[in-house]
């Protein structure tokens, strides 16, 4: 597998699902931070250590039984395209892509457990899922984790449990977190109601690409920052059980009172925005997220018709600027990639 190979398609886990969860969740994923006994952290470690680790962390995770093809990808002797197309699709995160120094990762077939070595700590493994599927990507990391385990000591302390190069992750090494579609909510002057709900259960709210990115088209990634004092699983439970569908009721009001009370402010939004993906000649990545977004709201209250929601998740992460330049085979300009993207969804939406 080269990033080249991963730039015509979208990943498997942002195809989304078809019930009502699906249309607010877009996906799932718990990542775990592990760092490996007698090395120390990546800040204190010399290079050539770091590369001795680098080696040795990878040849157990290409030895294991990972339940799918996996290959691995040298971060570090990659092109910064290429390293942005992976941060795009979230395989690795933009920490892992612009830093110096030996670093990989391995990546499954269908893109759903990534293994980030020498990010901030030794090993960052990560498992996705379409939707709400917090339990399901739970069991599989864990069982991953474990077969890990058997062949590298991990850094561990009784009282602290997993020993990591941030204290916030300290204990568990768990974040979990979840991918929302959250436009009503902003539409009807509700947000706050998120922010606030957040706050009030001590856990982070970030971009669509992950710490230190502005919330582009309506999409957002809630997390868990404690990890310390409590188990995985009651961090699993609460965000199935209690967070997540306390966020997803306040968007499918605020989606009701948009239908009830906004109809046509709804579909002006919504009809402008397919008007527009459908004929510019020029559209940023920024515009696309936000058009997109629109679109896709329109498509889940059934004001679009002719517009399969697949289409719309696909172009979302074909457009980036990465995938374009991958896909066009040379560097683009601003302009030239606002002209293909422009060209790219017009082609796509013109088929419906």
């Amino acid at each position: 597998m080269k990033p080249v190979d991963l730039c015509k398609y979208p990943s498997s886990w942002f195809a989304g699902g078809t019930d009502i969860l699906s249309e607010v969740v877009i996906s799932s994923r718990i990542r775990l931070a592990r760092n490996l006994a007698g090395y120390e952290f990546l800040p204190c470690l010399p290079a050539e250590s770091q590369r001795q680790l680098q080696d040795r962390i990878k040849e157990v995770l290409l030895s294991i039984d990972l339940g799918e093809k996996v290959a691995y990808i040298d971060i570090d002797h990659a092109s910064k395209v290429e390293r942005t197309l992976l941060t795009e699709r979230h395989l690795i995160s933009h920490r892992h892509a612009t830093a110096n120094g030996p670093r990989g990762v391995v990546i499954a077939e269908d893109e759903a457990f990534t293994a980030m070595i020498n990010e901030e700590d030794h090993l960052r493994i990560q498992v996705y899922a379409s939707g709400l599927q917090l339990h399901a990507c739970w069991q599989r990391i864990n069982r991953i984790d474990d077969t890990i385990e058997q062949k590298l000591e991990y850094a561990f302390d009784k009282k602290l449990g997993y020993l990591t190069a941030c204290p916030t992750n300290l204990g568990t090494g768990i974040r979990v977190s979840v991918m929302l579609h959250l436009p009503a909510l902003k539409m009807t002057g509700q947000f706050d109601k998120f922010i606030s709900a957040a706050r009030e259960c001590n856990l982070a709210v970030r971009g669509l690409f992950g710490e230190g990115t502005d919330a582009t088209g309506d999409f957002f990634q809630l997390s868990n920052q404690v990890t310390l004092g409590v188990s995985e699983q009651q961090v699993v439970d609460d965000f199935t059980d209690n967070i997540v569908p306390r966020i997803i009721d306040y968007e499918i009001q605020a989606r009701k009172t948009l239908l009830e009370k906004k109809p046509h402010a709804l579909d002006d939004k919504v009809q402008r925005a397919i008007g527009v993906l459908r004929s510019a000649c020029l559209i940023s990545s920024q515009e696309a997220l936000y058009l997109l977004s629109n679109v896709r709201l329109g498509i889940n209250l059934g004001r679009i018709k002719d517009i399969p929601l697949s289409t719309v998740n696909e172009l979302f992460m074909l457009t980036q600027p990465a995938h374009l330049q991958l896909r066009a085979g040379k560097m683009l300009d601003p302009d030239q990639r606002d002209t293909l993207r422009a060209e790219i969804i017009r082609n796509k939406l013109s088929h419906n």
